[in-house]
């Protein structure tokens, strides 16, 4: 007695310890929810480029801000206002509302290197024959809409290659201005554009973003109570994920935690149990997040709705403990001797069956199997070494022996239903072959906790806006940054060719922005010297309503240009060209990006076999299409979560196999599991409900609650009749789970309530098909 005391304690202090551990680790864990987690940790090419442009690429640092309500000129005040306090934050990199703050600065840039920017300057266009055809070109433009600028530059830059830029640069669709700022094409909204200078994986930078936007709407001196900001982008959807997931979460806890302990409280009528009762949920909790942490990094937001959802399992455990035992035996060695191997065997065959996520490669998926087994062994563990040491020496709880022996009653007159069971099965099997192809959702949208109104919102934003859609990208990679900008400027000759052909409507370019070296160096050589330059200038202007004196300063221009010193990225800084440069071309490690974005034509998608055709003679060049490899990449995310289910599923019969070494037993135990399975997903699919990866494990936990009540039910001995107070612990425990997990069926996370549509009914199915092809000589 003495000896079994002194264990208890070890037990507690141990457990203590062990708490205060998780606690520490847990005080530092990060959480996110961003999709990052469902990202493989081996990707391939086109999979890296998908994870670093979620993460950190131009499109997860935009936010489109949308300003309605009020009237046009007060919504356009408002715009201006916000524009130039936020300007003047570090916290955006961009921030634009079509007022022409760096125009000039634009233009006079572009102006000074227009020689070395321009991709029309060859040998050809300054022979004479080409100033002749350019001139007459400027001398056109006069009477155009460009007519005033043409005139002001037409002695500096009589070739037009000012103009040629400004074309070049303003070629992509901007919304229409609106007393001097960007508005919706309807007219209801003022628009504005902001990058971050933080990553869109960076939830907290987001959030900040987020926050001093709004604090600069609401700061405005025109802000008036009908005007109204809405947000939209990336980082704005990580942030309101995460904020829905996290409230969600909160309350569907709290109010789960309620109904499991007022469903306790009725069956044991003492607080001290029920608080003793919650000790190895509390526990299953903590190991969970602290394995998690430790083994990943970072808990996502799903593997946290997925530890409120353990409260309905972890309790279980104490179910069995205070139940089973003898009402009127203080010592509850008794209980550990002849329920604990059975319990023992479940959370083996839990662990057997979760085990085989951790094989994923994908963490988000090894983080749900991580927090299960951590979580089980910790609940069971605290079951089983901790729980009986802090018993109370007189502890008892309300007798359910009444309960007990209606079920058993009821169980003897469960072999009645095997047929209609067989039946209900039967029909089942046929539902789901017959939907096999539409059973899952295999689109990664699946997935995102954004709602259907904040995507309508993106949708319309990004429809005025004309932001830019980087669906599909060509990617050069390079040693460095002259060999990728050289190979930019040979991949956008032959997308040019696209273009013309009408595959294509268009294509940015870093190079466009920051030529090569090799290119700025060959443009400068085009120019001839001045003593030439001015001979075929004499020519070219014969029969042109122009003389040549009048380009004195295109010499002196052309002259310097011959010499001035080529372009380099900083040079670019304080234009609004430099956040292209910054977006497109990327340093990662010791290897350069150019980044290439596709317009698709208007209507349709791009032929991805033509483009990687034109580009198939450049061997480091990718061309993505990044929704197709998204969906490509979750498709093949749940075939592997569905193989490696099924390999768990594989595990948990050898498991018993070995324990039992009768495959009759071992068939008796899994039918019933594979029975509630089978009918849950008919269920969902009757009821036209497409399954994501949540789904699926949501039937695992079925398979490892279900199994503890098969194993009830298989008795070695088929004489030996279940107990009543056995069939009362399965009752509760199958109510607590259901109460844990139910209630996520109302939630609006799709991710969580995945989980409460499978699991909840699952449990139940278990519980009855379990009594149904129990023997009835066990009853």
């Amino acid at each position: 007695m003495i000896h079994t005391r002194r264990r208890g304690i070890a037990a507690i202090v141990l457990w203590l310890i062990f708490l205060l551990a998780c606690a520490g680790i847990i005080s530092r864990t990060h959480f996110t929810t961003d999709l990052s987690a469902f990202l493989p940790r081996a990707p391939t090419p086109e999979q890296q480029l998908l994870m670093d442009q979620l993460q950190d690429g131009l499109a997860s640092r935009l936010i489109l801000v949308g300003i309605e309500g009020a009237d046009a000129p007060t919504r356009a005040r408002l715009s201006k206002q916000i524009a130039q306090r936020l300007r003047a934050d570090r916290t955006f990199a961009s921030v634009n509302n079509g007022e022409p703050v760096n125009a000039e600065r634009d233009r006079t840039f572009l102006f000074d290197n227009r020689y070395l920017l321009s991709p029309a300057v060859t040998p050809a266009r300054f022979s004479a024959d080409g100033l002749h055809a350019a001139l007459s070109d400027s001398i056109d433009l006069l009477a155009s809409s460009a007519g005033l600028l043409v005139k002001s530059i037409l002695p500096r830059d009589p070739t037009g290659e000012m103009v040629q830029l400004l074309e070049q640069l303003n070629s992509g669709t901007q919304p229409t201005l609106v007393e001097g700022a960007w508005a919706s094409r309807d007219g209801t909204r003022a628009l504005m554009l902001m990058q971050t200078r933080a990553a869109g994986s960076d939830t907290d930078a987001q959030q900040h973003a987020m926050a001093a936007i709004q604090q600069a709407f609401d700061q405005a001196p025109s802000a008036i109570p009908s005007a109204q900001l809405v947000m939209t982008g990336p980082g704005v959807f990580s942030v309101t994920s995460r904020d829905t997931i996290k409230r969600q979460v909160t309350r569907l806890s709290i109010i789960s935690l309620a109904l499991i302990a007022t469903l306790l409280l009725l069956v044991y009528r003492s607080f001290s149990a029920l608080t003793l009762g919650l000790l190895p949920v509390v526990s299953g909790a903590l190991a969970g997040i602290a394995a998690v942490s430790l083994g990943f990094g970072a808990v996502h937001g799903i593997t946290l709705g997925f530890g409120t959802a353990l409260i309905g399992e972890a309790v279980d455990y104490s179910i069995y403990l205070f139940v089973q035992s003898e009402q009127n035996n203080a010592d509850h060695q008794n209980w550990i001797k002849r329920f604990w191997p059975t319990i023992r065997l479940g959370v083996l065959t839990s662990i057997a069956g979760f085990a085989s996520l951790l094989l994923s490669g994908f963490p988000g998926l090894a983080q749900l199997g991580l927090y299960a087994i951590a979580g089980l062994i910790a609940a069971a563990t605290v079951t089983r070494f901790v729980l009986p040491s802090l018993l109370p020496a007189h502890f008892r709880i309300h007798d359910v022996s009444a309960i007990g022996l209606t079920l058993s009653r009821v169980v003897q007159r469960a072999a009645a239903l095997r047929w209609p069971a067989a039946i209900v099965l039967l029909a089942a099997c046929a539902i789901v072959v017959a939907n096999r192809a539409s059973l899952w959702n295999d689109t990664i949208a699946s997935l995102s906790p954004v709602s259907q109104v904040d995507v309508e919102l993106d949708t319309r934003l990004r429809a005025d806006m004309g932001a830019p859609d980087v669906r599909y990208l060509v990617v050069v990679s390079g040693a460095n940054q002259e060999s990728v900008l050289r190979a930019a400027e040979r991949a956008s000759t032959l997308l040019q060719t696209l273009v013309e052909q009408g595959e294509l409507a268009g294509f940015e370019s870093p190079s466009r922005y920051l030529p090569s070296i090799a290119t700025q160096r060959a443009r400068q050589n085009s120019l001839p010297p001045r003593p030439l330059l001015e001979t075929r200038l004499a020519q070219a202007v014969q029969g042109l309503p122009v003389r040549a004196q009048l380009f004195t300063p295109f010499l002196a221009d052309t002259t310097a240009a011959r010499s001035q010193p080529l372009l380099q990225a900083a040079d670019l800084q304080q234009t609004s060209m430099a956040m292209a440069v910054d977006a497109l071309l990327i340093r990662q490690q010791r290897q350069w990006r150019a980044l290439l974005p596709l317009t698709a034509p208007e209507g349709v998608d791009i032929n991805a076999e033509r483009v990687r055709a034109a580009l198939s003679a450049m061997p480091d060049v990718l061309f993505v299409d990044m929704k197709a490899e998204s969906d490509r990449l979750y498709s093949g995310y749940l075939h592997e979560a569905i193989a490696l289910s099924l390999g768990g599923l594989v595990a948990i019969i050898v498991l018993l196999l070995v324990v039992f070494r009768s495959p009759m037993r071992v068939l008796r135990i899994i039918a019933p599991l594979a029975a509630a399975i089978i009918t849950v997903t008919a269920g969902l699919s009757l009821f036209g409900q497409q399954m994501i990866i949540l789904h699926l494990v949501g039937l695992l936990l079925v398979a490892a609650v279900g199994s503890n009540y098969a194993l009830f039910f298989d008795r070695p001995d088929p004489r030996t009749p279940i107990l009543p107070r056995t069939l009362a612990s399965m009752l509760f425990a199958s109510l607590t789970t259901v109460a844990g997990f139910g209630l996520l069926a109302f939630s609006n996370v799709s991710i969580l309530q995945a989980l409460g549509v499978t699991v909840a009914p699952g449990v139940i199915l278990a519980l009855i098909y379990s009594a149904i092809f129990a023997r009835q000589s066990d009853a």
